[in-house]
């Protein structure tokens, strides 16, 4: 799976931030919270209702890009004695704080999900709580959803159970941290361990025929007086981290299809003739697609830190595209799968991020205590679908907003220069051109384009204040 992400470090240009607040508008996303939500929230933050459970004794830590303090999971692998591994997985419990029908989450549902912008976050909840009281930050107890999952030999899922309980994270690591500990020989604990169950569960994934995207993310980069747009790769050890996240949210909709009630995340495969498209594409940047090999096993061997395998990676996101959820009730839906995971999968590991997660959590927590469902989460369930895809109908469009923001941005000084790149759609009067570097995707205006061919093309307008970017034939 995938998520364009655009970074901009430092003090933002003046041209770029005056956009930004073009599009906050744009997208009417809020600047701040109500005061019956703020009230409720500084109320429930000093009286969470507290689980019965201490497992304060887990050596749990996080590990999250460096300065984030919205934590939602916290993690602690052991090995099995006879072999095989346990994952503790602590999620932010949500729930302990915030019910159904209350201002926080009357709010939550209009809100659905945090809106990330390169300089700033509209959060689905006050920070009171996100940053706050209900964050899994370091040397403080804290109330979770207390996950774990053991797994045989080769990685594969052989029980699952999740329960309240008081939690407390001992550590908060970075990505660089953990991949440097790794890489050095000096991990050891659950770092040690997240590489070796990481590493099987990717090769689990490939097996099924799951692919996860290792989209580069973008970075605007001054230079002198310019700027220009890199990439920075992501690192194996998120790639590790965000396989602990997956098999978590297979174990429960697992648990939700068994218990015929609940919300899944839910993808269908792409047609034929779209993987075509994208095998074209492929072979116009010069990326190796073997006779016979399938969309995923292709993806897997590409490296993004290459201008060409990381442009064909972006392209590559349009077969993961139409990604819903789907609640039931009764009968477990026929289209259950998530053809990026090939498996069933709901979304449960970031609820101070996701609306969805909180009350897919609660009826995970009902259905391992042998309880139902309360009352309340199953009358929510039918809405979630609808509030879900709003929200990320929002933030998809501010995501592309910012991306046409920086991207014409960058190029604004380069009208007129020529640049390679490859056709990833074709229309009457012209199409979209990927350049091969940097990944950017825009309008080219002329006829008889050869889809997925490379051509070579002239920058006609990069335009911040419209967020335009054209091409043209060189």
């Amino acid at each position: 799976m995938s998520h364009t992400s655009i970074r901009v470090p430092g003090t933002c240009h003046p041209r770029l931030e005056d956009g930004f607040d073009r599009i906050h508008r744009e997208f009417k996303l809020p600047c701040g919270f109500p005061d019956e939500v703020l009230d409720e929230a500084d109320w429930v933050a000093k009286a969470p209702v507290a689980p019965s459970l201490d497992r304060t004794d887990l050596a749990l830590v996080t590990i999250d890009p460096p300065g984030a303090m919205d934590l939602d999971q916290a993690l602690l692998i052991e090995e099995r004695r006879g072999g095989g591994y346990r994952v503790w997985y602590a999620i932010a419990d949500v729930g302990a704080f915030v019910g159904p029908g209350g201002a926080i989450d009357r709010e939550a549902r209009l809100r659905a999900g945090t809106v990330y912008m390169p300089e700033r976050r509209i959060p689905l909840h006050p920070p009171v709580l996100s940053e706050g009281a209900a964050s899994l930050l370091p040397g403080v107890a804290r109330p979770a959803a207390l996950w774990c999952v053991d797994l045989d030999a080769d990685g594969v899922v052989v029980g699952a159970d999740v329960t309240r309980a008081m939690v407390r994270s001992r550590e908060r690591l970075d990505y660089d941290y953990a991949q440097a500990a790794v890489d050095t020989g000096t991990a050891d604990g659950t770092l040690r361990l997240l590489a070796e169950v990481g590493r099987l569960r990717l090769a689990l994934e490939r097996a099924r025929g799951g692919v996860t995207l290792p989209v580069p993310e973008q970075e605007v980069v001054k230079s002198g007086g310019a700027y220009r747009l890199e990439f920075r790769a992501p690192l194996p050890a998120e790639a590790w981290n965000a396989q602990i996240s997956l098999l978590t949210g297979m174990a429960a909709a697992q648990m939700m299809l068994d218990a015929e009630v609940g919300v899944l995340r839910v993808l269908p495969r792409a047609s034929s003739s779209r993987v075509e498209r994208v095998r074209r594409v492929a072979v116009a940047l010069g990326v190796e697609w073997p006779e016979g090999a399938g969309y995923g096993e292709v993806v897997h061997g590409v490296d993004p830190r290459e201008p060409a395998q990381a442009a064909f990676l972006h392209e590559s996101r349009s077969l993961l595209r139409g990604a819903g959820y789907v609640a039931f009730d009764g009968a477990p839906p026929s289209r259950a799968e998530h053809a990026a995971v090939a498996a069933p999968y709901t979304h449960v590991t970031a609820p101070l991020r996701r609306l969805a997660d909180r009350y897919a959590t609660e009826v995970c927590l009902a259905v391992a205590a042998g309880e139902d469902v309360p009352e309340r989460v199953r009358e929510a369930l039918g809405a979630l679908p609808a509030l879900m895809e709003a929200g990320a109908r929002r933030s998809g469009g501010v995501d592309r907003a910012c991306l046409d923001l920086v991207e014409a941005f960058v190029l604004r000084d380069r009208v007129g220069q020529t640049f390679e790149a490859v056709v990833v759609d074709v229309a009457e009067g012209g199409g979209l051109v990927q350049l091969t570097d940097p990944a950017v995707v825009a309008r080219f205006d002329g006829d008889g384009l050869p889809l997925g061919e490379a051509v070579t093309v002239r920058l006609t307008r990069a335009d911040p204040a419209t967020r335009d970017v054209r091409f043209a034939p060189a």
